[in-house]
């Protein structure tokens, strides 16, 4: 029944314009919508991002990730604008020098960042 319907990731902030400039200043996307509650950001192919205001509640997990094509670059880049990657080494799991897990699964690289209400978010890579 939903297969072929988009899905919208929802994370909370406690401050609409901080998360504002950093969804639109360091990771690129574009406002599509915007209220006092919350904003919708264009994300890739008819997917949606919406961030809105509450009381601070980061999760300890992946809330949403971008697939991109060139996860070095990607990396690149948005550290150029100011993002710091996560560094992880548990069973299963080792991120290398730029923040990169190279086999998160088979055939997919994953590096993950904290927005600046703590919301873990990851960028990923397929190789196969």
């Amino acid at each position: 029944m939903l297969t072929n319907s988009p899905i919208c990731p929802t994370l909370p902030t406690t401050d609409l314009q901080r998360s504002k400039d950093f969804y639109v200043n360091k990771l690129g996307l574009s406002v599509e919508k915007e209220s006092e509650q919350g904003i919708f950001y264009k994300a890739g192919k008819n997917t949606k991002l919406y961030i809105y205001k509450r009381p601070p509640s980061p999760a300890e997990h992946t809330l949403a990730a971008f697939d991109v094509d060139d996860i070095d670059a990607t990396i690149d880049e948005l550290t150029q604008k100011g993002v710091t990657f996560e560094h992880y080494d548990f069973p299963g799991l080792k991120t290398n020098e730029k923040g990169i897990a190279d086999s998160v699964e088979e055939g997919v690289r994953g590096a993950w960042f904290k927005d600046p209400d703590g919301n873990i978010l990851a960028i990923s890579q397929q190789t196969k």
